[in-house]
């Protein structure tokens, strides 16, 4: 005669299916990921608030900004904007000009030279490259403020001093080693036997990095294209040195000419003007975001 074992009345009455250890499962708690979103969104707003008090501190009479610490508009103008433009020995466009310059050719510079670097600490074999490749790598902690004085003093002599080039030349060298590692770390992951079947095919060491290692390395190029843009264009110390010609000043330069320490200061002008210089740093951010995302996620890789 057989017996039926009832179940317990507690897993019953919980109404979720046991798991193989015979235990109910516990449903996850829905209130965590909402509670998870509004923390995120709180720390963003806190963030931004810098940004936010600063967009809002253009619109308002220089008088009032700092009377109201809040980012709350009472008043609403845009001479802040038209004054900032024209306050200076030549328009603010002037200045976005030529930061652009200089912006163009340290990306056109880092892009050749750090590639071009990359490949062979990583492809070709010769004496000394993990030891050669140990020194560059230190040379990521080595501070700016180091070497500015001697590379200050060797622009001189050459009488380049107040022109673009002290700017430009470093990046057509590979002087930026983080974005030589970047490279370095990512034709690593590449597979050895597309080189190899290429050097069947009558490539040499010109043909492989040309037709094969550059074309996958579009991640990493666009990862370094916008790393440089965002940090020459905000660049203050080193154009602050080399540049002594208001007509030759860049963005942020021209920024800390509506500030005088002797007379009265054209704040809102200045904050205009800021947001204006950080308009192409955002577009930039904005439109290369999921190259930026594929070229940091996928370094490494293997």
């Amino acid at each position: 005669m057989s017996t039926t074992v009832a179940a317990p009345s507690s897993v019953q009455g919980t109404g979720a299916a046991p798991d193989r250890a015979g235990h109910p499962n516990r449903r996850p708690r829905s209130w965590r990921p909402a509670l998870k979103h509004v923390l995120l969104a709180g720390f963003g707003a806190l963030m931004l608030y810098p940004l936010l008090w600063m967009l809002a501190s253009s619109l308002r009479p220089t008088d009032e900004i700092f009377r109201q610490p809040g980012v709350l508009l009472t008043t609403f103008e845009i001479s802040n904007y038209v004054e900032g433009w024209n306050a200076l020995q030549s328009p603010f466009g002037h200045y976005m000009m030529n930061s652009l310059i200089i912006v163009i050719g340290s990306i056109i510079g880092n892009l050749v030279s750090c590639s071009m670097a990359a490949y062979a600490f990583a492809r070709l074999k010769f004496r000394r490259r993990n030891m050669l490749f140990a020194i560059m790598l230190m040379t990521v902690m080595l501070p700016i403020h180091v070497v500015i004085v001697p590379q200050y003093i060797i622009f001189a002599e050459l009488g380049w001093v107040n022109t673009f080039i002290p700017l430009i030349l470093p990046k057509l060298l590979a002087t930026d080693a983080f974005f030589v590692f970047l490279m370095v770390q990512f034709i690593r992951g590449l597979p050895r036997e597309l080189d190899e079947a290429a050097r069947i095919d009558g490539c040499g060491h010109v043909g492989i990095f040309c037709r094969i290692i550059l074309p996958l390395m579009l991640p990493a190029l666009a990862t370094t294209a916008i790393f440089t843009f965002i940090w020459t264009w905000n660049d203050f110390f080193s154009q602050l040195i080399y540049l002594t010609d208001p007509d030759m000043y860049t963005v942020p330069v021209a920024l800390r000419s509506f500030i005088d320490s002797t007379a009265a200061s054209s704040w809102g002008s200045m904050f205009a003007m800021s947001i204006v210089s950080l308009l192409p740093v955002f577009l930039v951010f904005l439109f290369g975001q999921k190259y930026l995302v594929k070229g940091i996620a996928t370094t490494g890789g293997k």
